[in-house]
């Protein structure tokens, strides 16, 4: 049976023990930083040893409807992306030896 995924409480909870502040400042530093990575994802974004955020665009295509099997075009757009830090990755997959 998997383990649940952390809450934004959870996290709060966490940060506010283990730094020694309140629910409140800690739930201010999550939603700064959430703000901080929208406004600077464009330019490029990394927080060390978690990953980089960035931006790129995908071309148009064709596709399908799978409900009708009839060929559509898929119109170009633009999407962030996050590239893992080799920290994070290894520290979840230990590399082998």
């Amino acid at each position: 049976m998997a383990a649940k995924p952390l809450t934004k409480g959870d996290i709060v909870n966490h940060l506010s023990k283990k730094l020694g502040t309140t629910k409140k400042l800690s739930t201010e530093f999550i939603d700064e930083l959430v703000q901080l990575t929208y406004k600077q994802a464009k330019k490029g974004f990394t927080i060390p040893g978690l990953g980089k955020f960035s931006t790129a665009r995908r071309k148009k295509r064709k596709g399908r409807n799978p409900a009708t099997g009839a060929e559509i075009v898929i119109p170009a757009k633009s999407y962030v992306k996050f590239k893992v830090a080799k920290q994070l990755n290894d520290a979840v997959y230990p590399p082998k030896k």
